[in-house]
């Protein structure tokens, strides 16, 4: 049991949406108690059984179409005896509760840039329940003390911080450098993780001659549509007050749409 539950919250730690999925009520004869669980991942089983064979097959897939709707429900099966002969180990007669509760990672922002934006940006990501990571080489501004409320912070160049960070579809990353180079090394190292979502802060101008240096390297104008430039929801935003709520909401527009 204990190694089922720890499988569960490795998932989690991936970045991972899982199911866990626990026999909740039984009638009669079944070939599993209250309790037995199992995990349950977006391809399938991932650890444990709640009985095997025919039900546990149905099972796992309601889990999986409970994965993509991102909510739980509750199932009854009644194992009738013509059922009963082609499921191995099963018991004819037997009525089964089954729950399954979907479990998201936290969401998580990556700001790469700790400069004026970015601690507004923290702030507002912050109050709205995002895990806040703070990316920046420069350790006089990636500190406590202008980033309090921040989760971690890494004063490292790019490429040493990544090798540390996990990129999940439950990240949402936001590019604000000090300069447009540093914006197109940072945006090169992240365009073709597997993110919910990439914005990066500049003009329509810097921005395309970033992205057809990107290109000239070798990554695909699909790869490059989905990142977010410029960055924000256009409010007519000038002070980095306004610009960070216009990224933090394009950002929790993205979130929702993800729900639906």
């Amino acid at each position: 049991m204990s190694e089922i539950l720890k499988e569960a919250l490795r998932g989690i730690n991936r970045g991972e949406t899982i199911a866990l999925v626990t026999i909740v009520g039984t009638k009669g004869s079944t070939p599993r108690e209250v309790g037995a669980k199992m995990v349950v991942g977006k391809d399938g089983l991932i650890s444990g059984t709640i009985g095997g064979g025919i039900t546990e097959a149905k099972v796992i897939e309601e889990t999986k179409q409970a994965l993509r709707e991102g909510k739980g429900k509750l199932l009854t099966y009644h194992l009738t005896k013509e059922a009963a002969a082609l499921d191995e180990g099963a018991t004819c007669g037997g009525d089964m509760k089954v729950f399954i509760d979907v479990l998201q990672p936290k969401e998580e922002i990556l700001i790469f840039g700790a400069g004026h934006i970015s601690v507004y940006v923290s702030k507002l990501a912050k109050m709205v329940g995002f895990k806040v990571t703070i990316i920046d080489d420069r350790k006089e501004f990636a500190n406590q003390d202008r980033f309090p409320e921040a989760d971690e912070i890494i004063a490292e160049d790019t490429e040493k911080a990544l090798r540390n960070l996990n990129i999940a579809p439950s990240t949402y990353i936001i590019i604000v450098t000090r300069g447009h180079l540093k914006d197109e090394e940072v945006l090169a190292s992240v365009v073709r993780s597997n993110a919910a979502y990439i914005g990066m802060i500049g003009s329509c101008k810097k921005n395309a001659t970033v992205f057809q240096h990107l290109e000239e390297q070798g990554i695909s104008q699909d790869e490059l549509a989905k990142v977010y430039a410029p960055i924000g929801i256009d409010i007519k935003a000038q002070t980095p007050e306004e610009i960070a709520v216009s990224i933090i909401a394009e950002i929790i527009q993205v979130r929702r749409k993800k729900e639906i």
